[in-house]
């Protein structure tokens, strides 16, 4: 006999970074599972542990996003194909803007989010928003050479890759919200797991994390000329799919979970959110690890 998993409104989600699955009402839950309960203390760890990873994760993406920039100033030249100063320079922002969000997030774990629904939407808005224009600038520096130069067909591609990112993070902001619980809290999927507007989200999501980077990978085997363009720089963007592909497949499991087409056991209630966590935890340090790869493959 398989637990009956419950859901309810004060469970913590990522933007509280490594998003969870907690069922339950409090720190600890009791399933009838096999006559043995099942225990889920993660909240309880996440709430303690999450806000000094963000404080740490963010003070290194700021020195490291701080160097790339100072490198990109002093030494323009040092930046060829594939990882052209345009490109670098986009992917700096991108993560700049990731990492600016990293205090907002711990304090709001770490204190409850006393800050409005609208802050909440926004900083989800911003937080993917960042996510899905670094997703589309190694895309597209992976089977282009679009930023050799910056010129105005470079500059329109620009300008249409940071729209459609603003327009695809779109989705995850009607999907969040604030719940109020003994603390309040800022979820990433404040509605029905079949809302229109969260799986639109969760598609979208695993485009970036899952679709995306299996589609180059195919091409870039089956292409001659772009594995002969193949060198370390390209593999230093590709940090950021490998960092994130890991929360691609939990997404997706949590999906099925949720909506209960894979059963649950006692198991993977009490250990689901720790993996979640854990991987959504990896994926946040693409703003801290991407500034120094590209700065040792270029400038070393």
């Amino acid at each position: 006999q398989s637990p009956s998993v419950l859901e309810s409104k004060n469970s913590l989600d990522l933007l509280e970074i490594m998003g969870n699955l907690s069922y339950d009402d409090s720190n600890v839950t009791f399933l009838d599972y096999d006559a043995a309960p099942c225990h889920n203390q993660y909240c309880t760890l996440f709430q303690h542990m999450a806000p000094t990873f963000l404080a740490i994760t963010c003070a290194a993406a700021t020195l490291g996003t701080g160097a790339l920039v100072v490198a990109l100033a002093k030494r323009p030249h040092a930046w060829g194909w594939p990882q052209s100063r345009a490109l670098v320079a986009q992917l700096a922002v991108g993560m700049g803007v990731f990492t600016a969000l990293l205090p907002l997030v711990a304090m709001g774990i770490g204190q409850g989010w006393r800050l409005g629904t609208g802050l909440c939407r926004l900083t989800h808005l911003l937080w993917h928003w960042s996510l899905f224009a670094q997703g589309l600038l190694v895309g597209s520096s992976s089977c282009s050479t679009a930023w050799c130069r910056w010129d105005p067909q470079s500059r329109r591609l620009a300008v249409a890759v940071w729209a459609g990112a603003l327009l695809l993070a779109t989705p995850a902001a009607l999907a969040s919200g604030t719940v109020a619980a003994s603390e309040t809290s800022c979820l990433r999927r404040s509605v029905d797991i079949l809302s229109p507007a969260y799986l639109l989200h969760l598609v979208l999501c695993l485009c970036l994390f899952l679709l995306l980077p299996a589609v180059l990978l195919v091409a870039t085997l089956a292409m001659p000329r772009l594995r002969a363009g193949w060198e370390p720089g390209v593999g230093v963007s590709w940090l950021f799919f490998g960092l994130w592909v890991p929360y691609g497949v939990g997404l997706a499991v949590d999906f099925l979970l949720h909506a209960q087409l894979l059963q649950p056991t006692c198991g993977t209630f009490e250990h689901f959110d720790y993996v979640l966590g854990l991987s959504e935890g990896l994926g946040v340090l693409h703003c801290c690890l991407g500034p120094a790869a590209l700065l040792a493959t270029r400038l070393c």
